[in-house]
């Protein structure tokens, strides 16, 4: 069957997603996206590129080289993309938390140049609010949301610390973030409830919480100076799970992202109410082609990523 673009939505990885090596393969194969890479490391002023794929991994998973480096790498996989297939222009898109920025350059809203500088920055805020703030997060698989939030505002009430739900990934995927005391009691009162797995990520930061309002109002003031334009089409926003059309309400939605919960589970449901029947997955791996499986099987989900992996978009 082939692809529609009127019922085709893209899609853009997040952090976590990322891997040594990425977008080396597709950079040798594919000039568009080569360019990309040898744009990102004029713009950053330091070679994202050999980070990217030579790593060390330590240095990849420093937040503040794995926020440009992700976008970096999906915006090499649509401009390849755009290049193959130059007809498949999708009716929506959406990014999964960091993701946003990739999905608002492919949406051209924000400048690829801008939203660099933007990712850069927001990495660094976010690692500076972690030192302020410390925290954690913690993806909680097999228990439904409602149970989750209630063991979150019992464990606050418990601590006086923080904790909350961060993310709605997908039915039996919830990840809650805050303070380590109060992530503790919420995940023995998950555990209780019967939780399935409880997984602490790899993160030193909470996420998606108030203990990101220094970042997010560090990022504000660059988000000031940044030029936004309306998108050429709808960008579902991770705050709200609507359509952002405009550039009045994108700067909205960057202007509190990181506070707030990513509703993915949302965003995608109504991206299917609306007749989207196939996603595309642009950039590292294939974590929300993954996700796909418990929102909706019906719907066809496709990751692109390897040089190989765009042959599954010919006819």
């Amino acid at each position: 069957m082939g692809i529609d673009p009127k019922t085709t939505a893209f899609i853009f990885p997040g952090q976590a997603s990322q891997r040594l090596g990425m977008g080396r393969a597709l950079a040798q194969a594919d000039p568009h996206a080569a360019e990309v890479f040898t744009r990102a490391d004029q713009i950053l002023g330091y070679p994202i590129s050999k980070i990217c794929w030579e790593g060390p991994l330590d240095a990849l998973n420093d937040t503040e080289n794995t926020q440009p480096a992700l976008v970096t790498h999906s915006i090499a996989v649509l401009r390849a993309l755009q290049a193959r297939h130059p007809w498949l222009q999708p009716v929506y898109a959406a990014g999964h938390s960091l993701g946003e920025y990739s999905a608002l350059v492919a949406a051209e809203s924000l400048a690829f140049d801008d939203a660099l500088r933007l990712v850069l920055e927001r990495g660094r805020a976010m690692k500076q609010a972690g030192d302020l703030n410390p925290g954690g997060m913690v993806a909680v698989l097999g228990v439904v949301i409602g149970e989750v939030e209630r063991a979150c505002d019992a464990a606050a009430e418990a601590t006086g610390k923080h904790v909350r739900v961060a993310n709605d990934n997908c039915p039996g995927q919830i990840v809650i973030s805050g303070e380590q005391p109060a992530l503790d009691t919420a995940s023995k009162l998950l555990r209780a409830a019967g939780a399935r797995k409880l997984v602490p990520l790899a993160v030193s930061v909470a996420g998606h919480s108030p203990l990101m309002q220094p970042a997010q109002s560090r990022l504000e003031a660059v988000l000031a100076d940044t030029p936004i334009s309306d998108p050429s089409f709808p960008i579902i926003g991770n705050v709200n799970a609507q359509p952002l059309r405009s550039a009045a309400a994108i700067q909205q939605e960057l202007s509190v992202q990181l506070t707030e919960r990513l509703r993915w589970n949302e965003s995608i449901g109504n991206m299917i109410a609306a007749g989207v029947d196939t996603l595309i997955e642009l950039g590292s791996g294939n974590v929300l082609t993954s996700m796909m499986k418990r929102i909706e099987r019906s719907v066809r989900s496709i990751a692109i990523d390897e040089p190989d992996s765009f042959s599954l978009l010919d006819p």
